[in-house]
């Protein structure tokens, strides 16, 4: 039925034609018609063919409307001028170093966007400029509280572009220029005019790395890159027999030394015909000489945070205790009288949220029974059977397992000193409501928190000031992580223990980093095949000892790292929420409230969210060390 002419038109937010040209200019930057933009909470990022970008508000300010098109313009010069197959094999595999070659790789991409469109510079300068907004390093005054890998992506678009740092991130370049100039100085000079080619700069930026001493890499990690003539010589003719999948003997490989310079190029191609299966170890063939580092499996901050620049001074003194260990049964019982009359005042609100989880959550329980068996439970649909020959025997059945059970969630809670009053009291009721909820529908659930033993640092301190205070001493408090609830144990035993929340005194600081790790860890000991973490936190890691006696961003880069690491190589399904706190920066699958009473209501949604989906930690594993892996993405 045709619409009337004079019947009303539908009005659009005001910024939805901003929207709709910011998609055009995406694709047309990246010359590629298949890119599309989704706009949704989170960082930015780009994933494949699309591009995630924060949701405008409905009438954008132009500082706001700036950033958005610096964000669209970096992730479009991405998809135009980066080749992740050859970031990846040119990544290296050391902690700092990977974070180093990652930023400098994303300020040559920019480069290339910003020496060509001036517009383009601009809007890319506004977004650089929004990501240090927060003023954390304005006034640094010394290399150990300014990221080495801000510092170089500084330094490098200087040399490229001729545009200075912003102001708010000026004293970043100021403390380590005089630094990276005296050893890499010739090395940057070398960069100018080389930003079109991203193999040449890659060579050129572990060459940096090296004589700054970030990059500490076997000698036969120059493989990996095909870069060094002398190193390429005595294996050549073994990578072309095996581009020809064996058809090559000796005398093929002398003939084939004289195709040096192609080689690269040939290596590359055959990377791209590998298959993709697990870690793709494989991509230059069965050499082990020959594989490149990235392709296998890399070292983990989840297990060797050493090795990436965390360190602790002793975990002598840290603590994993049952909620039960921590008092006594009278005071459990009281501080669960507190919990349960506040649970009366949130339990309409709650349930309701509850028990639409629990209709989707059973909606999708495929319910299929097994008949005629000799035990189970008594088919009364074919009670007629004795009616008719009183010699038949009963007929049972048996519901079957279905994939969906085969779950367990981890609620991992903030138990910091901000969380006091309100925010705990409610973060408490809901993990109680939600464990229930998930109980009944055969859903495991393990409640923990994460805490510290003292305030501003205790025994571990204490342990250093007596060693004269070497530096530098990495993390310097005494952790305590509590278990409320085993994923095993039924809510009716663990009730009580949730209620340790309300106790005066618990709460204290919050070391994110390293409780998400530990979460994660029990979750891998489980034998659920679908596995998801999900944080509550009301701000970033805070540990006074420990920020005072390191960087400003120690903790606040570990916790990046461990995100990243779980986002991006582990089968466990992770999503945040913040209370009050942007936790959208740190975790790709995240939401922010703004009151603790809209807790409940973030908990169903996300969870409602990932049920609706297919699970996908099976899918995620054969692509995390191969070129449709996340680990090599810029943003």
């Amino acid at each position: 039925m045709a619409q009337s002419p004079n019947a009303p038109k539908r009005k659009e937010a005001p910024s939805e034609p901003f929207k709709k040209a910011l998609e055009v200019c995406v694709r047309a930057v990246a010359g590629d018609g298949e890119v599309h933009v989704a706009f949704q909470p989170g960082r930015p990022e780009l994933d494949g063919k699309i591009v995630h970008l924060p949701e405008p508000s409905r009438i954008p300010t132009p500082h706001e409307v700036a950033v958005l098109r610096g964000w669209a313009d970096s992730l479009a010069l991405t998809a135009a001028c980066h080749d992740n197959i050859l970031h990846n094999r040119m990544f290296p595999s050391g902690g700092p170093a990977r974070a180093a070659f990652d930023a400098v790789e994303r300020a040559r991409v920019e480069a290339v966007g910003a020496n060509r469109m001036a517009g383009m510079a601009q809007n890319l300068s506004a977004k650089i400029q929004d990501s240090y907004a927060h003023g954390r390093f304005a006034h640094v005054t010394s290399r150990e509280e300014a990221p080495l890998e801000d510092a170089l992506a500084l330094l490098v678009r200087e040399r490229l572009t001729g545009q200075k740092a912003p102001a708010n991130a000026q004293a970043i370049v100021d403390v380590w220029r005089e630094h990276i100039e005296a050893r890499g100085g010739d090395v940057l000079d070398k960069m100018n005019g080389l930003a079109d080619d991203q193999a040449s700069f890659g060579r050129l930026v572990k060459q940096l790395l090296k004589s700054l001493e970030v990059l500490e890499e076997p000698q036969q990690g120059g493989n990996q890159e095909q870069d060094d003539d002398e190193e390429e010589k005595p294996d050549n003719g073994e990578e072309e027999a095996e581009e020809n999948e064996g058809d090559g003997d000796g005398e093929q490989q002398q003939s084939d030394d004289t195709e040096e310079p192609g080689d690269a190029g040939e290596q590359q191609e055959a990377a791209e015909r590998a298959p993709t299966d697990q870690y793709e170890a494989d991509l230059d063939g069965p050499e082990e000489g020959e594989t490149p580092e990235p392709w296998r499996p890399n070292p983990s901050v989840l297990d060797e945070p050493e090795r990436f620049g965390y360190s602790v001074f002793t975990r002598e003194y840290d603590e994993i205790v049952e909620a039960e260990e921590l008092a006594m049964a009278e005071e459990l019982d009281r501080l669960r009288a507190f919990l349960d009359k506040e649970l009366r005042n949130l339990s309409a609100v709650v349930s309701r949220l509850a028990n639409k989880l629990q209709r989707k959550l059973l909606a999708q329980q495929n319910r299929a029974w097994d008949f005629d068996l000799e035990e189970g439970t008594l088919d009364a649909a074919r009670l007629t059977r004795i009616i008719i020959d009183p010699m038949a025997p009963l007929s049972f059945k048996q519901e079957r397992d279905t994939d969906f059970r085969d779950t367990v969630v981890t609620l991992l809670l903030d138990n910091s000193g901000s969380m006091r009053g309100r925010p705990i009291m409610v973060a408490a009721c809901c993990a109680e409501i939600l464990a229930r909820t998930l109980e009944r529908c055969g859903v495991k659930v393990e409640i923990l928190g994460f805490t510290t033993r003292a305030w501003k640092g205790g025994q571990s301190r204490e342990r250093w000031i007596e060693a004269g205070k070497p530096m530098p001493p990495g993390r310097l408090n005494d952790l305590r992580h509590i278990i409320y609830k085993k994923a095993d144990a039924p809510w009716r035993r663990a009730r009580r223990s949730l209620a340790l929340m309300m106790r005066e005194g618990l709460l204290k600081e919050n070391i994110d980093g390293e409780a998400l790790a530990w979460a994660h860890s029990r979750l891998l000991a489980r034998p659920e095949q679908r596995r998801i973490l999900m944080m509550i936190s009301d701000g970033a890691p805070v540990d006074d000892s420990t920020l005072s006696a390191n960087s400003g961003t120690y903790l606040e880069s570990h916790l990046r790292q461990v995100i990243q690491e779980i986002e991006t190589r582990s089968p466990v399904e992770l999503l945040a929420i913040g209370i009050g706190h942007d936790v959208t920066r740190y975790y790709r699958r995240a939401v922010t409230i703004t009151d603790p009473s809209e807790l409940a209501g973030a908990m169903t949604e996300k969870l409602v969210e990932l049920f609706d989906e297919k699970p996908s930690g099976a899918s995620r594993m054969p692509s995390m060390h191969g070129r449709g892996g996340r680990r090599g993405r810029l943003n």
